[in-house]
């Protein structure tokens, strides 16, 4: 099978999307799918207008001349127009659910247009069962038996990670900064945590500064470090000494913080929200967004080693949950089912 993906959010600065498609498509190949990468490195894809020159016109060019079977957009958004049948990954429904500070322009295209267009898709691929049932609100009368739920893997490094002596003091924060973290909660629960400091990798969005006028009013600012984008070395040298990640979002479709840790055998605290539960199941602290004092006695008690014991007790069967060989078994036989 020829199977066409659009890899253009592996341009640049890669988030969890991008970490999806060079998760999936080595798998796929193992498997013996031949697969081309469709992307422009000149365009930036974090650009709206760029997105949707890419998405509306550029795609289907490409698609329609790579002699595929099918198209997978691996990214959320389809074009509207293409020459193959498709498959899509959605990987959350944020943008009809919970981006209610985005622009109006951006809900729309992101949001409904992309809605309307998943109608159109031969199958569609989630991260989580979570996400499966909020995209089913959605989609009213689409066949549920064309949306499957299929976990990402975890990359191998990860996997792999040789874990050193916690420095007892850090709690990491992983993801683009953005309003749906919600990372003004790590920043309230440390003004109660005198030791501890902030460390948060992830694309900078204006939310950064919202989070840092915060850390000034609460004089914790001197503890709060928002690092922006880094590389991948540098964020698996945090996961190795960290003494907990923290991943306290109001939404989230999969939540790679979360799973990275749980295979890395790091302590993890999340929120009860949306797939984050289903996604760390037993093996980490669940708490409710709204308690501040939960959040700081779970991060206090993980700070102090607490939960050591617990994450590598659960890093094993994380590792087989979140493997690529895996997904891209389950993603092939949508890819049959797509091209039937």
């Amino acid at each position: 099978m020829r199977v066409a993906i659009d890899a253009q959010l592996t341009v640049g600065t890669a988030t969890g999307i991008g970490e999806y498609v060079r998760g999936l498509v080595p798998a796929l190949r193992r498997r013996g799918v031949e697969v081309v990468e469709l992307r422009e490195p000149r365009l930036n894809p974090w650009r709206f207008d760029r997105r949707v020159l890419w998405d509306q016109w550029l795609l289907p060019m490409r698609a329609r001349g790579s002699r595929a079977s099918l198209l997978h957009c691996a990214g959320g958004t389809l074009p509207w127009i293409t020459p193959l049948p498709l498959v899509a990954t959605v990987h959350d429904v944020a943008w009809l659910a919970a981006q209610r500070h985005a622009r109006p322009y951006a809900r729309y295209y992101f949001g409904n247009f992309s809605l309307q267009r998943y109608r159109r898709a031969a199958q569609i691929i989630v991260d989580s069962y979570h996400a499966r049932t909020e995209l089913l609100k959605f989609l009213k009368d689409f066949d549920d038996r064309r949306v499957a739920a299929i976990y990402p893997g975890v990359a191998d490094e990860f996997r792999s990670l040789d874990r050193q002596a916690a420095d007892g003091r850090t709690i990491l924060a992983v993801g683009t900064i953005e309003p749906r973290k919600n990372l003004e909660l790590l920043v309230r629960a440390l003004a109660h945590l005198p030791r501890a400091r902030l460390v948060a990798v992830g694309p900078l969005t204006p939310y950064a500064e919202q989070c840092m006028a915060l850390a000034r009013r609460l004089a914790v600012a001197e503890r709060v470090e928002l690092r922006g984008y880094e590389s991948r070395a540098a964020v698996l040298s945090l996961y190795r000494t960290c003494a907990v990640v923290a991943v306290p979002s109001l939404y989230e479709g999969f939540g790679y913080a979360a799973a990275q840790a749980l295979c890395a055998g790091v302590p993890g605290v999340v929120s009860d929200r949306t797939s984050l539960p289903e996604v760390v199941g037993d093996g980490a602290s669940i708490v409710p967004v709204e308690d501040l004092d939960g959040w700081v006695a779970a991060l206090r008690h993980a700070l102090a080693g607490g939960d050591d014991e617990r994450a590598s007790r659960g890093r094993a069967g994380a590792i087989a949950r979140f493997s690529w060989d895996t997904a891209a078994a389950a993603v092939e036989r949508r890819y049959a089912l797509a091209a039937q």
